[in-house]
């Protein structure tokens, strides 16, 4: 290559627009994105009295919708098939839903809550504080402990996927077993 080329090469490369490195919760969503189509059984990992049913009762996770924008998994508690959560990219990082479904089929007046991650997070655990229309529900629900919750979502590679709940006084966690996905439970 000639000086001229070479001069025009580097000046080119000046003004190229660097590749910027994925955020932390976009690495998570991708690490979500690879349980798409597939279902886990869980089991709980901490709790309290008030979660005695959760002990005893077979748990499964149905990551069922995945988009480039959206996933979806379904939370199965026994024969209670109510619960999804909602995880969404926004622009400057990710949110969290829950949404609950009564057995007619109609949405349960408390849900929809949830909250956007506040922190970067890290490529293997997002946190998604309570945002301010939860904390309206909840109290206009009578349910005014949860106004300081804290939700989170962690994967462990290959491994498990915990979801949790934490607030004062309280500690809540769920643990999927994603290295044994279930074999056609995925319906």
């Amino acid at each position: 290559m000639n000086k001229f080329g070479f001069l025009v090469a580097l000046s080119a490369s000046a003004y190229a627009t660097p590749q910027s490195p994925a955020q932390p919760a976009d690495q998570f969503f991708t690490q979500m994105s690879t349980l798409c189509g597939k279902s886990f059984h869980g089991k709980l990992v901490a709790g309290d009295d008030s979660d005695a049913s959760f002990a005893t009762a077979k748990m499964q996770a149905h990551v069922r919708t995945c988009t480039d924008r959206e996933i979806q998994i379904s939370f199965d508690v026994g024969e209670d098939r109510s619960r999804t959560w909602i995880i969404t990219r926004t622009d400057s990082g990710l949110r969290l839903k829950h949404r609950h479904m009564l057995k007619d089929g109609t949405e349960d007046p408390v849900s929809q809550y949830g909250g956007d991650t506040a922190q970067v997070g890290t490529a293997t655990r997002q946190e998604f504080p309570v945002d301010a229309y939860s904390k309206a529900m909840f109290t206009k629900e009578g349910r005014t402990v949860s106004n300081t919750n804290v939700w989170a979502f962690e994967i462990d590679p290959g491994q498990t996927l915990t979801y949790e709940l934490a607030r004062p006084n309280r500690l809540f966690r769920v643990a999927f077993d994603v290295a044994n996905p279930v074999a056609g439970a995925n319906e």
